[in-house]
């Protein structure tokens, strides 16, 4: 009879349960470059969005009488937290916003070229019949269906009614 010696996945992987270690610092223990400036990025943020808080806490005040003193102590300890994440919210929308380059187009000539490829898209039947064989149209459809969304929240929000005009 043989012995059975009871398998462990760690002796065919001893690597397999050290630690990792992730990205925030370099291996050498130091502080990311990249670490410290939004470190410091997101500090300068907190002092600027706090000093504009506190003046727009004090015009509160100022305008709204004891109701604006009520709305600005309800806050509370809550005042510094809320004004940082906010901060940090802030840069991070902004590195986002430059890494997607999600900037409108600088040049007329961008601009004509996208309307000209939609336009010779549309009108080209060629395009349409390969669109419906590929199984493509469900993308444009869904396209055509978010746009039709963001034009409808849009006139809601324009005429500040769910439904119709208020005609007072």
């Amino acid at each position: 009879m043989r012995a059975s010696v009871p398998f462990r996945l760690a002796q065919l992987r001893p690597h397999a349960h050290a630690q990792r270690r992730f990205a925030s610092s370099t291996p050498g223990g130091g502080v990311n470059v990249n670490t410290a400036e939004a470190q410091k990025k997101a500090q300068e943020a907190l002092a600027v969005a706090g000093k504009k808080l506190g003046q727009a806490v004090e015009l509160g005040k100022q305008y709204m009488g004891p109701v604006g003193e009520k709305a600005g102590t309800m806050l509370g300890s809550y005042r510094e937290p809320l004004t940082y994440n906010f901060a940090v919210a802030r840069e991070f929308l902004k590195q986002v916003y430059v890494a997607e380059r999600l900037q409108p187009p600088t040049s007329l000539a961008t601009l004509q070229s996208a309307y000209s490829t939609l336009w010779s898209r549309a009108s080209n039947p060629a395009y349409w019949r390969e669109l419906v064989q590929s199984g493509g149209w469900t993308k444009v459809g869904v396209y055509a269906l978010e746009a039709y969304g963001i034009f409808k929240i849009g006139e809601i929000i324009g005429r500040r009614s769910l439904v119709g005009y208020k005609v007072e």
